[in-house]
């Protein structure tokens, strides 16, 4: 962050790739859906090529095309591995139709989950990770506290992690 690729006022994100056809196409067109362009397509050496924006609902993510590295296969079936990207903003429906219309296909590995109110974050993606102990990761979590919560079905303990620029990671339980 002391010497940042993005311009000034790129909100502090962890950055979501979502793999595309063709990364100068998908860019402009989210650009015409309303997405701001942050860092324009350009070539990551003979890996791939990438852009950054930010959303109509204000969360960043970039776009990849790969060629010689196509990144992991999502979901993935071990367990404390990713599994599922979750948009939280104040307009859910307003960011799954502008990704839907970008992407020409919905995200099926998505949640856009609606947020309110002053505990209410900046937009942003986070990931949500399974794994076997809890209770654990969350003793070993360096960040600010933790809030311990129930998933919306309220099958699983989950934990949102925070750092300190206020990124968060979900960190759900396999057990039930």
């Amino acid at each position: 962050m002391a010497n940042p690729v993005y311009p000034p006022g790129t909100p502090v994100h962890i950055a979501y790739y979502l793999a595309v056809d063709n990364v100068d196409r998908r860019a402009e067109t989210a650009t015409a859906n309303g997405a701001c362009l942050v860092v324009p397509p350009f070539d990551v050496g003979d890996q791939g090529r990438m852009a950054t924006l930010t959303d109509p609902v204000g969360a960043a993510f970039s776009l990849w095309q790969p060629r010689n590295f196509t990144g992991w296969k999502f979901p993935s079936q071990l367990s404390s591995a990713p599994h599922r990207m979750v948009l939280r903003s104040d307009q859910p429906e307003k960011a799954r139709l502008f990704y839907d219309k970008t992407l020409g296909t919905p995200l099926t590995c998505a949640d856009f989950i609606g947020t309110r109110g002053p505990s209410a974050s900046v937009p942003q993606w986070e990931l949500a990770v399974d794994v076997e102990d809890l209770d654990s990761v969350v003793a070993h979590h360096h960040g600010q506290d933790p809030v311990i919560q129930s998933e919306e079905t309220g099958r699983r303990r989950v934990a949102r992690l925070s750092s300190p620029e206020g990124l968060t990671l979900l960190v759900r339980c396999l057990q039930q």
